[in-house]
């Protein structure tokens, strides 16, 4: 070495240097890379419970590609609402809805337009509660609806009043 750097030791650390994890009780041994393995990382893998943790013989904290990548894309994830309920934790990034202050007959159009199948003589609080875990289901696209959204307020319309459009049109 002549003192001067190229630039590519800064991004990579000593070629000599491997991950500093350890994946389910194996030492990694691809590559170190640039990211590190902070605070922040380590709270995502304990949430996540990802079967990670740090080498304490390793004098680095410095990651590899791959298991930056398995913790950016766990820390994106949205848990599934089925594993929320066995272990007791709520999603902060969705929004609660409280079906229960629906009228029966609200829900029972929800039922018949899903085609949710409940048992027999429900009362509204089972029927609100089987409801919410299939409306929990559902996938939105968030920038579609938002969009979408936009566009009827400023349009002044909705889809109700074209139904009723299209109704009034073809009976006359």
């Amino acid at each position: 070495m002549n003192g001067f750097s190229t630039g590519e030791e800064d991004s990579r650390g000593p070629p000599d240097q491997i991950c500093c994890l350890v994946d389910e009780e194996e030492r990694c041994l691809r590559p170190a890379g640039n990211a590190s393995y902070s605070k922040r990382i380590q709270k995502t893998v304990t949430q996540r419970r990802l079967k990670l943790h740090l080498d304490h013989a390793a004098r680095h904290i410095y990651i590899c590609d791959y298991h930056k990548d398995v913790i950016q894309k766990a820390r994106t994830k949205r848990r599934r609402k089925d594993s929320e309920d066995d272990s007791n934790e709520t999603d902060t990034d969705l929004p609660e809805v409280d079906l229960f202050q629906l009228q029966v007959n609200t829900l029972r159009r929800y039922k018949k337009h899903y085609k949710v199948s409940t048992k027999p003589g429900t009362n509204k609080a089972q029927l609100a509660d089987t409801l919410m875990k299939h409306f929990k289901t559902i996938p939105v696209v968030e920038k579609e609806a938002l969009t979408f959204f936009i566009y009827m307020v400023k349009s002044n319309s909705n889809k109700l009043d074209q139904k009723n459009d299209l109704e009034l049109a073809d009976s006359t």
